[in-house]
């Protein structure tokens, strides 16, 4: 490998809290885990800890970028960055993504990663996603502003939807309007009244119909928002709009549980309890994962029975009850104080149908007919 210090146009600014934050944090790891280094190779990971800078090519493939963490007492973090890149992608790099307080080391794009003498990220893997959290302001007002683009994006797609339109024609128009919004479509869901009973409804070339459910995953700048919206191009039949009270009940148990200090585990446990007392049956809560951590991940972590993470404020959460017909899916802020800790949905866009449950504005189906 060889090492370059090339000039900067762009990038993140090496002085900015939330760069020096970030490294704060990465060293209180280092230190609680008696390694002098650790190697970031995760999009999750280096998503977080790059501000967002894009580390990838394809969607589909591993990131081409990985940074060797080293404790430096005389570093302003208390750690030093070694970026290591194939040398194909440098100027990108460089000149649009990188910090510039990092060293650059190149490889040819053919040569595998050397032996860094450094701590896989994965044996950190629980210390890490903690120091993710929680999200500091910067983060906060990014994430906000890519949930109203992608609610909108949504808002726009399901106003100009039709019941002869295909799914597939659907979902590209949301992955279009969504990159065109500097995002990347990482998931875009698309079933129609055929298929509401399928929990996750890859497009195919099947017409909407009267109904149609859409579900979006979008990141920019690393942070990933999900939401999911639901057309009819007819009034509700009492049996669906049943289903909706239902599951908006269901979602409303989960946000009041979502409380500083409960274990993922146990939300999921007042989920599946919720499922059971509002109609939907015990085990319902099987059929579909329910959510969890929103971030840098589609889930930071997702919500299993052994996940004990805990719930922190400033964190944001996207939780997903979901039946057949009936799905209701956003990203929200964990803000306020212990004592009164209050949900900022992130992903609104004020022309979307609303109704009250448990004193929030919870979007419903758009009854366009």
């Amino acid at each position: 490998m060889t090492t370059t210090t090339p000039s900067r146009v762009g990038g993140t600014d090496t002085g900015s809290d939330e760069r020096r934050t970030k490294q704060r944090r990465l060293r209180e790891v280092l230190d609680r885990a008696d390694q002098d280094a650790v190697l970031l190779t995760s999009a999750t990971a280096l998503g977080w800890y790059l501000a967002g800078a894009r580390s990838h090519v394809s969607l589909a493939a591993d990131p081409i970028v990985a940074v060797r963490v080293t404790r430096d007492d005389r570093a302003p973090g208390g750690v030093a960055d070694d970026v290591l890149v194939t040398d194909n992608e440098t100027a990108r790099l460089v000149h649009e993504e990188l910090p510039d307080d990092v060293t650059v080391w190149e490889r040819p794009w053919f040569a595998p990663l050397p032996d860094l003498r450094a701590c896989p990220e994965s044996v950190l893997a629980d210390a890490l996603r903690a120091a993710r959290a929680p999200l500091l302001a910067p983060e906060i007002d990014r994430f906000a502003r890519l949930g109203r683009d992608a609610a909108a994006v949504l808002t726009d797609a399901l106003a100009a939807a039709t019941p002869d339109q295909t799914e597939r024609e659907l979902a590209g128009a949301v992955a279009g309007a969504l990159a065109a919004h500097g995002a990347d479509p990482l998931v875009v869901l698309v079933g129609g009244l055929a298929r509401s009973s399928l929990p996750h409804p890859l497009a195919t070339d099947g017409p909407l119909g009267d109904r149609a459910l859409l579900v979006a995953c979008a990141r920019r700048d690393g942070l990933i928002v999900n939401l999911s919206r639901a057309v009819a191009f007819r009034p509700l039949t009492a049996g669906e709009r049943d289903a909706q009270h239902r599951i908006l009940e269901v979602e409303r148990e989960t946000l009041d549980a979502t409380r500083p200090g409960v274990r993922l585990s146990e939300v999921l446990t007042v989920i599946a309890g919720a499922y059971e007392r509002h109609g939907f049956g015990a085990d319902h809560w099987r059929g579909h994962h329910q959510g969890g951590v929103a971030g840098y991940a589609g889930r930071d972590p997702r919500a299993t029975p052994d996940t004990h993470d805990p719930v922190r404020l400033g964190q944001a959460f996207a939780w997903n009850p979901w039946a057949p017909g009936a799905k209701v899916e956003d990203t929200v802020l964990l803000a306020g104080d212990d004592a009164r800790p209050a949900f900022e949905t992130l992903t609104t866009d004020p022309r979307w149908p609303v109704t009250e449950v448990g004193g929030r504005p919870r979007p419903v189906v758009w009854e366009r007919g």
